[in-house]
């Protein structure tokens, strides 16, 4: 049985989140799925991902509106990804739920403490950023896709849409705006959302009723999100979607690792 309300209310908060940090809401949707609304470990793990596709179009459509997007980065990197999702949703099912989860909090910690350590650094170092600038040709496809190849892998294993990769690498290493990093993510996230659907979907680990229920609140919030980070400024983006990753692994790591004390 599921509960209306807390659901759409789940999905509105992904919602604006994936919106505004171009992550595709599946930070929120999995440990939501799985602490508040108490579904097992590998639907939350894989219900999220048809959340994301229609979540991730409005968000992108609204970023594209605003000429904050690279669409053929974004293309490329979700080409290349799609064929990683797939390895990776059969992988989650080898591993079982509880270690998925865990691996998905100990990444986005990771994540979170790297952009906290680069924000130190270039407010140390001034104005400039400290992040290299995006090679041009051949080496600058085969890194986009070597990173949508990542990403893709992340997505279908962990069901989070591989936005909380694809941002921090694209601004960290790749020398990608952040608002237009974000824009592309969405991108990205919409494409690899589809093969990890269909193979979780295969494996039974999506729950389609929990999925409508939440498409109700993302795709609005994802608008919303959108426009909130076209008003902010790039540090303040950074430093909020920081902190997101912070909670969200603290709180997912101390469940799981108590639930199996």
């Amino acid at each position: 049985m599921i509960a209306w309300a807390p659901t759409v209310a789940v999905g509105l908060v992904s919602g604006v989140l994936s919106g505004m940090f171009g992550i595709g809401g599946g930070l929120v949707t999995t440990p939501a799925i799985r602490l508040l609304l108490g579904f097992p470990a590998l639907i939350a793990v894989g219900t999220p991902l048809p959340v994301i596709l229609p979540t991730a179009i409005a968000g992108a459509v609204s970023y594209a509106r605003r000429g904050l997007i690279d669409i053929r980065a974004g293309l490329l990197m979700g080409a290349v990804g799609s064929v990683g999702s797939v390895a990776g949703a059969y992988f989650s099912r080898a591993a079982g739920g509880p270690a998925v989860l865990l691996v998905t909090a100990a990444l986005i910690l990771y994540v979170a403490g790297d952009l906290v350590r680069h924000q130190m650094r270039t407010a140390a170092g001034g104005a400039a950023a400290l992040a290299l600038e995006m090679p041009e040709g051949p080496q600058r496809a085969w890194r986009l896709a070597l990173l949508g190849l990542a990403a893709g892998l992340y997505s279908g294993f962990l069901g989070l849409g591989g936005g909380f990769v694809v941002v921090p690498v694209l601004t960290r290493w790749l020398g990608v705006p952040l608002k237009r990093a974000l824009g592309t993510s969405l991108v990205v996230v919409a494409l690899l959302a589809i093969p990890g659907t269909i193979v979780h979907s295969m494996l039974g680990h999506v729950d389609p009723l929990l999925a409508l229920v939440l498409i109700v609140g993302t795709v609005p919030g994802a608008l919303l999100g959108a426009r909130l980070s076209a008003a902010a400024s790039e540090r303040w983006l950074a430093v909020g979607f920081a902190a997101l990753l912070a909670v969200t692994g603290i709180v997912l790591s101390a469940t799981e690792i108590a639930r199996l004390l």
